[in-house]
């Protein structure tokens, strides 16, 4: 009897260091996969809302770029609106050269009218200069034909006439015609009879 007593306790103690030695599956799948998965997502959500990173947004992602997972529809309309808008960037490329080109013609003719309104004013001011200096040319002829004029006037009709025959005829018509008439008749008076009239046949035709 005692012999049986002991045979069962030891076969007692048996099952349970068997028991002990081989755990069940489940206690396995809880203790190796089920707490740690669980705690590395607790971890990556604590971290997520540290960081403000939006891990949902993340996951839709990382399914976008799984193949076949995707709609095949969005797929299409992707690479259609990609072509369309490659197309319009042509097009506007396209524009923007064309106008471009435009802006450089505008330029140039903007740069060759500045040119010829330089060179315009540039003649306009040697005209102006030369207008000037006509001027002032003929301001001082007519000042020093003045003089003349008042010396000859101031001088003898015996000493004036010798002196007008030996100028040329258009000086000395010149002065002729723009003495007094009582100072030009003294004059007549003391030149040649022929002299006399071919000076006043030639203010005669003036």
């Amino acid at each position: 009897m005692a012999k049986k007593i002991k045979e069962n306790i030891e076969l007692q103690n048996e099952g349970t260091v068997v028991e002990e030695k081989s755990p069940g599956f489940f206690k396995k799948f809880f203790y190796l996969f089920l707490i740690p998965l669980m705690f590395i997502v607790a971890i990556a959500l604590i971290l997520a809302t540290v960081t403000e990173y939006n891990v949902f947004k993340m996951a839709d992602n990382a399914i976008e770029k799984i193949p076949f997972v995707g709609s095949s529809d969005d797929e299409k309309i992707v690479v259609e609106n990609s072509s369309l808008n490659e197309k319009k960037v042509v097009e506007l490329q396209a524009e923007v050269q064309e106008k471009e080109l435009q802006i450089t013609e505008l330029q140039s003719k903007i740069d060759s009218s500045a040119i010829e309104k330089e060179e315009l004013l540039t003649e306009q001011e040697r005209l102006l200069f030369e207008i000037e200096k006509l001027k002032r040319n003929q301001e001082e002829t007519q000042k020093e034909f003045n003089e003349i004029l008042s010396t000859f006037e101031k001088m003898s009709a015996k000493t004036a006439a010798p002196i007008l025959v030996q100028m040329s005829d258009t000086e000395s018509l010149r002065i002729m015609s723009n003495m007094k008439p009582d100072t030009l008749s003294a004059i007549f008076t003391k030149m040649s009879p022929v002299d006399a009239a071919r000076y006043t046949e030639l203010l005669s035709q003036q």
